[in-house]
């Protein structure tokens, strides 16, 4: 028996021996490390996609970009633990290096809008379906979101792809992210010889009437008397008075649809009640009126 263990002592303390056996350790605790790194991974990937109605697949690269750095990582070590490659683990690292150097500087853009989607998922500064414009961009409903970029597909029915970098850097508006209800501006303009009470009467009770307004007073409102549709005096232009109405419906679709029917039904009553929707007038005035027998 002692000459067995021995044997077995002798065998595991030769070089080759022992560092085949640190190889397969270190390989072997590699794979398991990636194999939980996997679930881990996973759970977490399918528990966001449920937040930010994603599809989890988008993400799958994130399990391989860690995997791969789990490689790296066994490689380094497995050419550390060896004295005889250290020599020549030391000049492929520095030679992997400079070429990941130069690889990371040509992709810079790409990575920045990765880096830039993982912050958008970290955050939540918008999910999927929700109502955002993005800078001078036109409003519209986020259709996607990716690593690289997020698509909004505006209320004209064309996608818009935004990079992930560009909307970091951009303010975002959310109409989504508290409460969908949303407060329509819509506004006319009346001639000043018009009545401008009977107008506002106009204008408030068609905006009643439609089938997507909603009554957003609260019951202290009610009891106090305040309006449905509130419709003010907001200035004076150069032909006309300008009125505004602060109309609620339930998101922009809906109110993209009042507006313009507002615009038909008032524009049809303004005629019927005599009110006036004034267009600019322009009067000549000459300095020096033309001569008597010369053409005017």
């Amino acid at each position: 028996m002692a000459e067995i263990l021995d044997n077995l002592s002798e065998f595991f303390g030769k070089p080759t021996v022992k560092h085949g056996f640190i190889v397969i350790l270190i390989l072997l605790s590699s794979f398991i490390l990636s194999r939980i790194l996997k679930i881990i991974l996973k759970r977490a990937i399918n528990l966001a996609s449920k937040k930010l109605q994603v599809e989890p697949t988008q993400y799958n690269f994130l399990y391989y970009a860690m995997n791969l750095m789990i490689i790296l990582a066994a490689l380094i070590l497995v050419f550390y633990s060896i004295p005889g490659l250290r020599s020549l683990g030391i000049t492929l690292f520095a030679s992997a290096g400079f070429i990941t150097a130069i690889l990371l500087f040509a992709s810079q853009q790409a990575l920045s809008n990765i880096i830039s989607g993982v912050f958008i998922i970290a955050s939540k500064p918008f999910r999927v379906n929700d109502i955002i414009k993005v800078g001078d961009q036109r409003l519209g409903r986020v259709e996607d979101i990716t690593l690289r970029h997020t698509v909004i597909r505006d209320f004209e029915n064309r996608r818009i792809v935004i990079p992930n970098a560009v909307i970091n850097a951009e303010i975002i508006i959310n109409s989504s992210i508290t409460d969908e209800l949303i407060c329509n501006f819509v506004d006319f303009g009346i001639s000043y010889d018009s009545d401008v009470d009977k107008a506002m009467e106009i204008i408030a009770r068609a905006a009643v009437s439609h089938p997507n307004f909603i009554d957003h007073r609260t019951k202290e409102d009610k009891n106090l008397g305040v309006p449905e549709v509130r419709v003010r005096v907001i200035g004076f232009g150069d032909s006309s008075v300008n009125l505004r109405a602060y109309v609620w419906t339930a998101d922009h679709s809906a109110g993209f649809v009042l507006k313009t029917d507002l615009f038909k039904s008032v524009k049809e009553i303004f005629d019927r009640e005599g009110i006036e929707i004034p267009f600019p007038y322009r009067t000549l005035v000459f300095k020096n009126p033309p001569e008597s027998g010369q053409p005017k």
